[in-house]
């Protein structure tokens, strides 16, 4: 099925990423939150715009949870990146102003090391030998490029999604090293529904008998198993009302009923579900899903058990950096009260919060899509 088979709309744009950027190499073992220590670390990043002499004029972007460090496209990748109409001269986040930086979070498969990354200590993929990561590990990985690059203070974090919560960790980590946090379409923790999501989505990739394990690495790839789970996530991406004034309940004419694609809408979500087995590791999937779920940022007392026991996970209070918080009426994966949430915690911590609710159809895409709206919200902040 082709693309062309569907009622065209807005969509993201992503591709899998091979080639066009850095790589910050750390030889140091890298431990992580839960235990497992990684032997070596290997970060990749790009970047747009020129670090300032006082160096004090970068920007961190932070990636959901199957992006790629290409948040906009430049000679060594003219690709468009996934933040094409945000970030560049004279955007919202204007690289004629500010050296933008986004990394690849580790435990995914765009250049940072991940489950499908070669283990020095066997010369084989990591597989599930892989430690189990948390948002945490990934913001230390994204410290230790800072360190690199010797900026000692962003100038802003941003991030939507699971980026809102690195965006948000980030700052409560080392709050002297941001001076603006920006969280979209995130929240202060994973609640049950959202965790109960992503479980059966994992559980997909894990029913899938080519997953064998995780070890399916240049055999039989669990492709029914990744289209079933993104499937599942696309649901949770968009709206119900998008939906029916893009698909409605329109089906082939005169065709008998089957039951593979038949609606319109089904063949959407099996085209978006082909789509991404070719672009992502399942394995990718597993534990940066799980990463999510494990976030907690606003239980102080770690009663949730976010944390190892004797861990002092860092907290909502701990941030000093005034916040944006945006929010859309029709996010199904991070509903909205759950930015209401946040902004109240973050402003109950003393923090000067700007809270921004969209009404839009496009759900927790809207993102991706409303780039005007969320743009000017985000010009707002970052010039305040």
């Amino acid at each position: 099925m082709t693309s062309t088979s569907i009622p065209l709309g807005p969509e993201p744009e992503y591709e899998k990423v091979v080639s066009g950027y850095e790589t910050l190499h750390s030889p140091e073992p890298f431990a992580c939150e839960w235990g497992g220590v990684l032997p070596e670390l290997h970060v990749a990043w790009e970047s747009w715009g020129e670090l300032s002499p006082g160096r004090d004029n970068a920007i961190l972007l932070h990636t959901g949870l199957s992006a790629s460090s290409h948040a906009r496209s430049h000679p060594r990748n003219q690709h468009p990146g996934w933040w094409e109409e945000v970030v560049g001269p004279g955007l919202a986040i204007d690289t004629d102003r500010y050296f933008v930086i986004c990394t690849n979070l580790i435990g995914g498969c765009y250049g940072s090391t991940g489950p499908s990354s070669t283990n020095p200590a066997t010369g084989s993929p990591y597989a599930m030998d892989f430690p189990i990561l948390t948002v945490r590990d990934m913001v230390r990985a994204q410290l230790l490029l800072l360190d690199h690059l010797g900026i000692d203070c962003l100038h802003a974090s941003v991030g939507a999604s699971l980026g809102g919560m690195q965006s948000l960790m980030l700052a409560a980590l080392a709050p002297e090293r941001v001076a603006r946090v920006a969280s979209i379409s995130a929240a202060a923790c994973s609640h049950p529904q959202s965790i109960a999501m992503r479980f059966v989505q994992r559980q997909a990739v894990m029913a899938d008998p080519d997953w064998n394990e995780g070890r399916y690495y240049g055999k039989s790839f669990p492709h029914r198993g990744l289209r079933v789970a993104r499937e599942m996530g696309t649901l949770t991406y968009r709206s119900g009302p998008e939906w029916m004034e893009r698909f409605g309940r329109q089906r082939p004419r005169d065709c008998v009923p089957r039951l593979h694609e038949d609606f319109q809408v089904e063949r959407y979500l099996a085209y978006q579900g082909d789509k991404f087995c070719l672009q992502y590791d399942p394995n990718s999937y597993l534990y940066i899903s799980k990463a999510m779920d494990l976030f907690d940022i606003a239980d102080e007392d770690n009663s949730s058990g976010a944390s190892p026991e004797g861990v002092d996970l860092p907290h909502l209070k701990s941030i000093a950096a005034p916040a944006l918080v945006i929010g859309v009426k029709s996010d199904i994966l991070f509903p909205v009260w759950q930015q209401r949430e946040l902004a109240h915690l973050l402003e109950d911590s003393g923090n000067r919060v700007t809270y921004v609710e969209l009404d839009s159809p496009y759900g927790h895409d809207t993102f991706l899509i409303e780039v005007d709206r969320v743009g000017e919200a985000l010009a707002a902040h970052l010039e305040g």
